[in-house]
């Protein structure tokens, strides 16, 4: 375990331990994808979630850098089954046919129910393909660079570094709180963040519990740096946050600008991306049709021929799209530097392209969901700073790990977990206020995780789901929070056939049932989420439900709400085990997903050997609301 009091190690033994990590972490993925391809059936390999088969090459287009944008759908435009090819995800490309295929390496750039998109440097050989999640290697690479660059620091970014290590105390300055004039309308514990942030001279943390406007805040923080003549880089571990904190700036009118993969790009958002400002530049009609080149290129090369040389002329054909792209390239080198020079602020991935920035130093760094993001990911965004800011929440889903060994040394563990429990309040404003959940569901995880501080707005504090437009006052819409224990009932988990996820086949019948009472009570099927711990009940459930309602993991579920929330928590046994709900941040994200309902379906046996499940009992108990299964009766 690394020692988090890094003044008493040496700067190169914590950079060795996190490159050791790192390693773990590679040839984890790397076992993973090898196992995948030795699977022999096509549903035991997509049920691992990690690899679509028969996958046929839909469309495609030349982006920007004259990469290609190719999507792939089922036969049929069949729906894609539950998998974790998310935007921004690695993925190799290969023929199904050809087990010898090393194929190409892509990244994933576009997601839909029925289809995939993938830009990639290469052309994919075949016909019918196979997508599977890879090990991400140029991640690694520009990790490890950025910690041989950061062990080596010298001046600023190695006072910085001194600082988040504790090898430095951390500095903050006094901030005039009538200087500040506040766009948007932040209460009270928000604008104290936003002044904390800006005093910091180092580093500073904002703590933002479910539903308390964290982002919000985060964007202000932003716009007055900026007002204060501050160049910003705002990153995030995933895209999907880098986009939702671009929402938040668009609409404070912050000139923006996106790189990178955009995951949900909206009408509004289009003009702040990479991409799209570089297509609007007048000195790009050449680069458009040098694009239409390759196009026609490509085409003909797939057309083929039955003459004796047409492979000799397909690769000729490649050759020369190869040869036009790399034109292409830099030709709009120019272009996009010159994009990147006129933004205020930068929206991007904490795997940040070193050659698009170059050089590029920014007065304030900041790090939204900042406790998703591993020790060895931050250091590319940190090296970039005079000043860094770090906002999440550690008490919620940390960074994805798949190496155990590696986890349990400390890489699931996040610099923002670090620096709040080293450094305790001198470090961090916590966010207070929440606009999500009516207060029954907030007091568990209030008490728990956040010193019982969170408060529920007035707007949110009583509402309930017999409230909405056409629901019905009912039993269980005219309550917040309700525990259906299942201990007893003999509602075993089980072992998905052929695979390793658990799934409750007793306990999704229940769910069904309540969803229905829910839809029989007025509730629309776009207001209620479903969340399960583990991918097997989740495919259960989606194929017993309404596909208009949102069944998912927990990690699906990260970031979002719905009025009404049912999770089922699957581990039912004699032994009392209970897996990964072992980390009972998981559960909080869950637990905090629902506005006015929260329904929970478990075993109290299995659950209650557990100190917090314990806790959540009585809570729920305390309440008065609990009831067992045995209270359905035809169940």
């Amino acid at each position: 375990m690394l020692n988090r009091d890094y003044q008493h190690g040496s700067i190169d033994d914590y950079f060795d331990e996190l490159s050791r990590w790192l390693e773990m972490e590679a040839q984890a993925e790397r076992q993973r994808l090898a196992r995948r391809r030795q699977m022999r059936s096509q549903a035991d390999v997509e049920r691992t979630g990690e690899t679509l088969v028969r996958m046929k090459l839909q469309d495609h287009q030349t982006g920007l850098a004259g990469r290609f944008l190719l999507d792939f759908a089922k036969p049929d435009n069949e729906a894609l089954p539950l998998n974790r090819l998310k935007v921004g995800s690695p993925v190799v490309i290969s023929d199904q046919d050809d087990a010898s295929d090393s194929g190409v390496p892509g990244v994933v750039s576009r997601r839909r129910g029925v289809n995939i998109q993938v830009a990639t440097e290469a052309w994919p050989q075949g016909t019918i393909f196979r997508l599977d999640l890879s090990p991400d290697e140029t991640t690694r690479r520009r990790q490890q660079g950025a910690m041989a660059r950061a062990r080596i620091a010298t001046g600023r970014s190695g006072r910085l570094r001194d600082a988040l290590l504790g090898r430095r105390p951390l500095r903050f300055e006094p901030i005039d709180p009538t200087a500040i004039r506040f766009v948007s309308s932040l209460n009270p514990p928000q604008q104290d963040a936003v002044r904390f942030a800006l005093s910091a001279r180092d580093a500073a943390v904002i703590h933002g519990p479910p539903g308390t406007g964290k982002t919000t805040t985060v964007a202000e923080l932003i716009l007055q740096a900026i007002e204060r003549g501050d160049r910003v880089l705002a990153c995030a571990p995933s895209n999907t946050a880098v986009d939702n904190l671009l929402e938040r700036l668009v609409n404070l009118d912050c000139n923006a600008l996106r790189v990178g993969h955009p995951a949900r790009v909206f009408e509004a958002l289009r003009h702040h991306t990479l991409d799209e400002l570089v297509e609007q530049d007048p000195s790009t009609d050449v680069i458009r049709e040098m694009k239409r080149e390759v196009q026609d290129l490509i085409r003909a090369a797939e057309r083929g021929s039955r003459s004796r040389d047409s492979r000799r002329r397909r690769r000729e054909l490649f050759a020369e799209a190869g040869q036009l792209r790399g034109q292409i390239r830099s030709l709009e080198r120019s272009v996009i530097q010159s994009v990147v020079d006129s933004a205020d602020v930068i929206c991007t991935t904490t795997t940040i392209d070193d050659e698009l920035l170059s050089d590029r130093h920014f007065d304030l760094v900041v790090i939204d969901e900042a406790c998703q993001a591993t020790l060895p990911g931050v250091w590319q965004a940190i090296l970039r700073a005079d000043r860094i800011v770090l906002a999440g929440d550690h008490c919620q889903l940390p960074p994805t790990v798949l190496s155990e060994e590696a986890a349990a040394a400390g890489l699931r563990e996040s610099l923002m977990q670090h620096l709040v429990e080293r450094e305790g309040h001198d470090v961090f404003r916590r966010l207070t206020v929440q606009y999500r959940m009516h207060r029954a569901i907030m007091n568990f995880s209030s008490k728990v995780f956040y010193e019982s501080e969170l408060i529920a707005d007035e707007s949110v504090a009583e509402h309930l789901l017999s409230d909405l437009a056409g629901a019905a006052v009912t039993a269980l819409t005219d309550n917040p929070i309700e525990f259906i224990d299942t201990a007893g009932a003999e509602f075993e988990e089980e072992i998905e056939p052929d695979g390793e996820s658990k799934f409750n086949a007793k306990e999704a019948e229940v769910i069904v049932r309540l969803v229905t009472d829910l839809l029989d009570a007025g509730i629309e099927p776009q207001q209620i989420g479903v969340i399960a711990p583990y991918a097997a009940q989740v495919r259960l459930l989606r194929s017993l439900l309404d596909p208009a309602l949102q069944v998912d993991t927990v990690d699906g579920f990260q970031g979002r709400e719905k009025e009404a929330i049912l999770l089922t928590m699957v581990r039912s046994n004699q032994r009392g085990e209970i897996g990964f709900l072992g980390d009972t941040r998981r559960t909080n994200v869950a637990l905090t997903r629902a506005r006015r309902k929260l329904l929970v379906v478990g075993d109290s046996a299995t659950l209650g050997q557990h100190p917090f499940y314990a806790a959540m009992l009585e809570y729920f108990e305390s309440e008065g609301n609990y009831r067992s299964v045995w209270d359905f009766g035809d169940l």
